[in-house]
């Protein structure tokens, strides 16, 4: 796998773990550094395994928006461009796990 194919998920996993840092969340935010190191070991499980962690972060982005959809409409503000944002973030996470498939990491 080229470098090059690693930057999206990269980028992805960088700012889950600021958003887990910010969260106050340790234990996410090391699992997301230990995906960091994954991702550069050439090995299909550590792939997949990243993958993985990509995947369920776009889903804690979809959960992270849905929560804050909620509390700024009970506020009465609006959330049109936090759910664009956030949306935009949760997409980029699942294509950064879609950047890091290849055909030697469907084989295993």
């Amino acid at each position: 796998m080229t470098m090059l194919r690693t930057v999206p998920g990269f980028l992805a996993l960088l700012i889950l773990a600021a958003h887990f840092l910010r969260a106050g969340n340790l234990i996410f935010l090391l699992l997301v550094l230990a995906l960091l190191v994954l991702i550069f070991i050439r090995k299909p499980w550590c792939i997949r395994t990243v993958q993985v962690g990509l995947v369920l972060g776009s889903l804690e982005w979809v959960w992270t928006m849905w929560m804050l959809i909620l509390e700024r409409r009970m506020a009465g503000l609006p959330y049109l461009r936090l759910s664009l944002i956030l949306g935009a973030v949760a997409l980029f996470t699942a294509l950064g796990a879609l950047s890091l498939q290849t055909k030697r990491s469907s084989a295993a």
